[in-house]
């Protein structure tokens, strides 16, 4: 029985390679959304001259009309701060000189030039992640994470991140989801970093083992995400905004590595309006084949008011993909991968469109590869 598995995927994958895919018209709504991460907020909007960070945001935002992109969803916490004039995070590193600096509200510009142009934007938030390095130096006494250093509130390893299983944790991401709220954000968007290791929350979870009936460590874990989960789902429905993750695509993962319930969410009216799974994964992948994964996602949603929206790997592009095995060289030698992907995924009931990470790896010409470069003219041939 496996063995004709693997036959029906080989002949899928030759079907779909040869280019013999049924084009699929988008609908009128369709979203087409480029994310804007920290790492381009810190080469384009980062700079001394402030006319010159928000021409660059213009020429980005130009770029993506040009493309027939609708949406963007911009980075405006990635570590315990903010890109905007927050009474709760200090102004981020990656817009102001160092955190904690005054600067311009990059937010608030970028939701006003994006209206002007009938895109909608959706503000990308990572709930948990205080910094990439294990350095703390760099954070400021004006952030929330600074008087937690030296207790168990705060995890220090490959990175520095808030103890998912604290009260005061949980309370702090809601608030700072409602100050976003404020203003006028086309969506919330929380991204796949949840819990950051499998020592932070020892005590606590024997702490709730004295007052609670027994549940396991994992499910302990899961439900500390979801309460999260839940009270900003329910802030956002106050305001009429739509509350999404965008989890890893491999749907085990979720609840062996990042515990992240996502069955529950999708089945579900009180921890989600939509789902964006980050379907990094080619046609030839030997363990998650692209169209394998997205019809996993698609059965997940029992909810049928939930949209779904798939994270495609513009960045994978031209590059080899050592994580694919057989199908590590897939990205390299073929230019319509993303076309194929986003064609195939139309077909889907609940899919509502596709986002591409990221925004360099699709505008900025020190990126280009020759296989990149006729992927882009392929996509342009489906965004019409």
């Amino acid at each position: 029985m496996k063995k004709l598995s693997l036959i029906i995927i080989f002949l899928a994958i030759v079907f779909f390679s040869n280019n013999k895919v049924t084009p699929v018209k988008a609908e009128k709504e369709e979203t087409r959304a480029i994310f804007i991460s920290y790492i381009e907020l810190n080469k384009y909007v980062k700079k001394d001259d402030q006319t010159l960070s928000k021409k660059n945001i213009d020429k980005m935002l130009e770029n993506i009309q040009n493309m027939k992109f609708n949406t963007v969803i911009l980075q405006v916490r990635s570590a315990s701060d903010a890109i905007y004039k927050s009474k709760i995070f200090p102004m981020s590193q990656y817009v102001s000189k160092k955190e904690g600096e005054d600067y311009y509200d990059v937010l608030d510009y970028f939701i006003k030039k994006c209206h002007k142009k009938n895109i909608k934007l959706f503000a990308w938030i990572n709930p948990y992640r205080v910094r990439t390095t294990a350095d703390p130096t760099t954070i400021s006494k004006e952030n929330p994470a600074y008087k937690y250093l030296e207790t168990d509130t705060i995890f220090i390893d490959n990175g520095i991140y808030f103890n998912p299983a604290k009260k005061e944790v949980k309370e702090l991401i809601v608030k700072g989801v409602k100050e976003v709220l404020e203003y006028d954000v086309d969506g919330i968007l929380f991204d796949d970093y949840f819990y950051p290791s499998d020592v932070i929350d020892k005590k606590d979870y024997q702490e709730y083992l004295k007052n609670n009936d027994y549940i396991e460590e994992k499910q302990f874990r899961l439900k500390n995400v979801n309460d999260l989960i839940k009270n900003v789902y329910s802030e956002c429905q106050k305001k009429k905004v739509p509350f999404g993750v965008s989890p890893d695509g491999n749907i085990e993962n979720n609840y062996n590595k990042n515990y992240a319930d996502v069955k529950k969410w999708l089945s579900s009216n009180n921890y989600v309006d939509f789902i964006m799974p980050q379907v990094y994964y080619g046609f030839y992948n030997s363990s998650k084949a692209y169209i394998k994964v997205i019809n996993e996602w698609e059965a997940l949603i029992k909810n049928k008011q939930i949209d779904l929206y798939i994270a495609l790997a513009f960045y994978k592009v031209g590059t080899e993909d050592q994580f694919a095995k057989e199908g590590s060289s897939e990205w390299l030698y073929n230019d319509d991968i993303i076309m194929r992907e986003i064609i195939l995924s139309r077909n889907l009931k609940n899919y509502k469109g596709f986002a591409l990470f990221k925004y360099d790896n699709v505008f900025d010409p020190e990126n280009y590869t020759s296989t990149s470069l006729k992927e882009l003219e392929n996509i342009k041939k489906i965004l019409k």
